[in-house]
């Protein structure tokens, strides 16, 4: 908004210009979306106090956790609403992978407020049903990669990290591939917000990292440079990750151990669709698993824990499952299970930027 608002006043003052570029604006949508939780989050949790909007705490989690029922959750409401409200300011609105951004992270949004609501206000502690939630991921995620596949310019090839010559074809089986990344994104994501500040933590590094590649990949020079693909446009998705690395670091001001607010299904998987619709759009989908390998440890784990419980009628590989409650279940700390994953994740994030060059 601000660029067609701003930037043809450039030829009256030459100050205006900055609006041109997309480095500014990301810089400005990340500060905007800040802000906008630093000053509007105080408010929402005493909101969410009064309305008693609290968490609710699972009865076989560890006795460590039974000290945050009641704590204010659905943090991922206001996560959101500075994601949408900076990138609307600050990206061109005449874009429509933008928009398409925006209703990724609205519709993932909506089906977690959904859950969340089921949980609090419906006394029902298990939420919607699983097959439930999945199929309006599955929705959610189809209409991404349908518009995706049938935009011009896409096409159903994969970008393989490592290596600059191999793109293979998928053809119209992308939109199903498409939509795996997005719900396994979306729902790794989930399960990785089981600690104070774990989810965001991550999902920062991970936005920050894919602000880069979209910003190179839109980028025609820098991407051919790069050997990336170019993707016309995707240099404005660079600011909505901005926006996203804002609003999340805003949301750890409040969610860092001892949480005042979780963040909720309505943010995780917001964020986690959000990551997987950006990797789809950006043509690094393949990427995203090295990004975001805490959310993939997390998520396998769980699909370990209870296929082997299954096969072996009873026996377990962790003490618990998701990955971070075996840590604490072996005596380690919440902010050091936090911290060392959040340690693990910058690694991953800088190796996966180092994948530009190693090709």
């Amino acid at each position: 908004m601000l660029y067609h608002l701003l930037y043809p006043l450039h030829t009256t003052f030459i100050g205006f210009n900055v609006f041109r570029y997309i480095t500014f604006r990301c810089i400005g949508g990340a500060v905007t979306a800040f802000l906008i939780l630093l000053i509007f989050g105080p408010m929402f949790i005493r909101a969410m106090q009064r309305l008693q909007i609290g968490q609710v705490v699972r009865d076989d989690g560890p006795e460590s956790h039974h000290v945050k029922m009641g704590v204010p959750t659905m943090g991922g409401l206001l996560i959101i609403l500075a994601v949408a409200v900076s990138t609307l300011l600050w990206a061109r609105l005449d874009n429509p992978l933008v928009w398409l951004t925006l209703f990724t992270i609205l519709f993932f949004g909506s089906i977690g407020a959904y859950d969340d609501y089921r949980k609090i206000a419906k006394k029902n502690s298990k939420g919607l049903h699983a097959k439930g939630k999945l199929l309006l991921q599955v929705v959610g995620a189809s209409i991404v990669g349908l518009f995706i596949y049938f935009h011009p310019g896409f096409d159903g090839h994969l970008s393989i990290p490592f290596f600059k010559n191999i793109y293979p074809d998928l053809g119209f089986f992308y939109v199903f591939f498409a939509i795996f990344v997005i719900v396994g994104a979306s729902n790794a994501v989930n399960l990785t917000d089981g600690l104070d500040g774990l989810a965001a933590g991550p999902t920062v590094i991970s936005a920050a990292v894919y602000l880069v590649f979209s910003y190179l990949a839109g980028h025609v020079v820098l991407a051919d440079y790069l050997q990336i693909p170019h993707v016309p446009g995707s240099g404005e998705v660079a600011i909505f990750c901005g926006a996203i690395v804002g609003g999340c670091l805003g949301f750890l001001w409040f969610n860092a151990y001892p949480a005042e607010v979780f963040m909720g299904d309505v943010g995780s998987l917001a964020l986690g669709g959000a990551l997987g619709a950006v990797a789809i759009i950006i043509k690094q989908e393949i990427l995203l698993a090295i990004v975001g390998g805490i959310f993939v440890m997390e998520a396998t784990s769980v699909m370990l824990q209870v296929g082997f419980f299954k096969l072996t009628k009873g026996k377990r590989i962790f003490l618990m499952a998701p990955f971070h409650h075996h840590f604490e279940k072996k005596g380690w700390h919440e902010p050091k299970v936090v911290v060392r994953f959040w340690i693990i994740s910058i690694i991953l994030g800088l190796f996966a930027v180092a994948t530009l060059k190693l090709r």
